[in-house]
């Protein structure tokens, strides 16, 4: 049970920050364009890698789906 509650936290902590990350992102590839070094059409794809690795740490963090079996089939 406190294992569920763990990961449930751990989950609830990666939607929570997913936001405030992706807002740092997007403000550092407009710094990075607005310096000189890189244009902003050439960084955006970083923010699909940064968008992936959260959901696949949200995965991670997600406590495992349990399956219930239905009732059995009648033929």
């Amino acid at each position: 049970m406190e294992e569920t509650n763990h990961a449930r936290g751990s989950e609830s902590l990666v939607r929570a920050i997913r936001g405030p990350i992706v807002l740092i992102t997007i403000g550092t590839l407009f710094a990075i364009d607005h310096m000189g070094g890189y244009a902003f059409s050439r960084t955006w794809p970083v923010l699909l890698i940064i968008i992936g690795l959260l959901k696949l740490i949200e995965r991670a963090a997600a406590p495992p789906v349990q399956h219930i079996p239905g009732p059995p089939m009648q033929q």
